[in-house]
């Protein structure tokens, strides 16, 4: 009986370590903006899904994305527009990296 009892412990302890650990190889999306000044909430979409972020001195990352197609929208502060970017490809355990993206007015 106290076999029964510490297989079980111990088989319940590497479940949970083994579960504990967030996922290295998770997917994302990162950019960058300017006029960094300009950019208000940057949008991944796809299908039903959305994300949102702040972009931060103009850079923005969305993480731990489902691998997919995304469109990724800058929402802009006026005079600026709003910037689209369709077909954002998203592989298992890659970032896509957009680069540096400019508003126009």
């Amino acid at each position: 009986m106290k076999n029964i009892l510490k297989s079980t412990t111990a088989l319940a302890l590497a479940s949970v370590a083994l579960f504990s650990f967030k996922n290295d190889f998770a997917s994302g999306i990162k950019g960058s903006v300017t006029p960094a000044e300009s950019v208000g909430t940057v949008w991944a979409i796809t299908g039903t899904d959305s994300l949102k972020a702040t972009a931060n001195s103009g850079a923005f990352s969305f993480d731990e994305v489902k691998p997919g197609t995304y469109q990724v929208v800058v929402e802009a502060k006026a005079p600026y527009k709003n910037l689209v970017k369709e077909g954002v490809v998203v592989k298992e355990g890659e970032t896509t990296d957009l680069g540096a993206l400019t508003l126009e007015q």
